[in-house]
């Protein structure tokens, strides 16, 4: 399917399909964020390096970093600040805490083929400032493949406007459906490869907002390619 033939969300219409899913259709923000970091663990098929921030994008990113552990595929993975961590991306850090995965102050990517961006998520509306600019600056001069979670840090998912910094991804998985903002502005250029990711939002829920979501779409849970 191409781009021109998937509906996008804003940013609030995220925020809104997250609330539906868990007060309406009972599927909890951390069943979503677990589904997320299955879908980016099984798209980071080389050694992985994940940088988090502290909302549900960096949740996400904690979530893959579990996977990957198991699968032998994971070399480092750091959290900008884990004391503002929220509940679900608390939960998620536990996790990894009990399954003897240590968490790092600052970004690592020695032995690491590809960089996991989990910094920054849809909610952006500001020029990332202070550590979360340093993160983004150390991600762009990793030299790796950067794969960023649902958006590039730094990127506004409403309007395509690349705040400075922002991470230029080679890749992005965004979930469920495309983000208004990866295809309009500097989404293009910044995002690279675009591919959605089924994490198991009812289709009652897009129904709910508006949108129209093809029968097809979320057909065996797979990762789709939207933009090469």
């Amino acid at each position: 399917m191409s781009s021109s033939d998937l509906p996008t969300l804003s940013s609030a219409q995220v925020k809104e399909l997250d609330r539906l899913a868990a007060e309406r259709f009972g599927v909890a923000i951390d069943w979503l964020m677990e589904a997320a970091g299955w879908q980016l663990a099984r798209f980071c098929d080389q050694p992985t390096a994940i940088v988090c921030g502290v909302g549900n994008n960096g949740g996400d990113g904690l979530a893959a970093a579990r996977h990957l552990h198991r699968w032998g595929r994971l070399t480092n993975v750091s959290c900008i600040d884990p004391l503002r961590l929220r509940t679900e991306a608390r939960q998620e850090l536990e996790a990894l805490r009990r399954n003897g995965v240590r968490m790092s102050d600052r970004p690592q990517f020695e032995d690491a083929e590809i960089v996991l961006d989990a910094i920054f998520g849809t909610g952006l509306s500001r020029p990332p400032a202070g550590r979360f600019a340093e993160w983004i600056e150390a991600v762009n001069n990793s030299e790796r493949r950067v794969v960023a979670v649902d958006v590039p840090s730094g990127l506004d998912a409403d309007s395509g406007l690349a705040y400075a910094p922002c991470v230029h991804a080679q890749a992005t998985v965004t979930f469920s459906l495309p983000k208004a903002g990866l295809m309009a502005g500097d989404g293009p250029r910044l995002s690279g490869e675009v591919w959605y990711a089924d994490i198991g939002v009812p289709n009652e829920a897009f129904a709910a907002i508006g949108v129209h979501v093809p029968a097809d779409l979320f057909s065996a849970g797979d990762i789709k390619r939207v933009r090469s």
